[in-house]
């Protein structure tokens, strides 16, 4: 790029433009920083660097709210997801995998599953913090476009940031359930017919 003289000009950067753009991204993520020091947004833990998938022939919960939420790993990365938070839930034929790269070895999955005798994994106070959710989903007496910060219907805490989009409903049935996660914990969790293994390569739940 040239002068008006036509000398070479390089490295020019406009501040005032500059400005306009990194003001808004600097007092978003001020934003998020003093609703994760309130207690707004997910921090119980950290996060680890590895999503999980969970699969399930059927879910059904009494209870239920959802609103977009934010976990953090161990580097302080701000991780997006949609927080689904079920007084009650039972599941049937669960499953959940996660594959972990090892060095010289490779793959490594881990696949837990539960809840395939007729016996329903259940949970009290369950809370998922999830970036991907597929299945048939039916709700009872559902609200949509609740204030995140008004929701009553889920686990106590189920409850995001003001002004915030969110949805709750009295209860909930989701059928051939797949979803992807940061996290998940529960008050209590119930495994009946618990089954774990480990397998060298790639063996997810889907």
């Amino acid at each position: 790029m040239k002068d008006e003289q036509g000398r070479q000009v390089v490295g020019r950067i406009r501040w005032r433009r500059f400005a306009l753009l990194a003001v808004p991204g600097c007092a978003a993520t001020a934003a998020l920083g003093i609703a994760l020091a309130q207690g707004a947004l997910a921090a119980s833990f950290a996060v680890s660097g590895q999503q999980f998938k969970v699969s399930a022939d059927r879910l059904t919960g009494e209870g239920f709210a959802q609103y977009g939420n934010i976990d953090t790993n161990a580097r302080g990365d701000l991780l997006p997801v949609a927080t689904v938070g079920i007084r009650t839930a039972k599941i049937d034929s669960l499953c959940q995998s996660v594959v972990t790269s090892l060095p010289v070895i490779g793959d490594i999955s881990l696949n837990l599953t539960a809840g395939t005798g007729g016996t329903p994994v259940e949970a009290k106070d369950l809370f998922l913090d999830a970036t991907q959710l597929e299945g048939n989903a039916s709700f009872r007496n559902i609200e949509i476009g609740r204030d995140a910060s008004t929701l009553d219907k889920g686990p106590d805490g189920a409850q995001g940031m003001q002004d915030a989009f969110s949805q709750q409903a009295d209860d909930l049935t989701i059928t051939g359930l797949k979803q992807v996660a940061w996290a998940a914990n529960a008050g209590t969790f119930k495994l009946s017919g618990l089954k774990m293994k480990i397998t060298k390569g790639t063996k997810e739940c889907f």
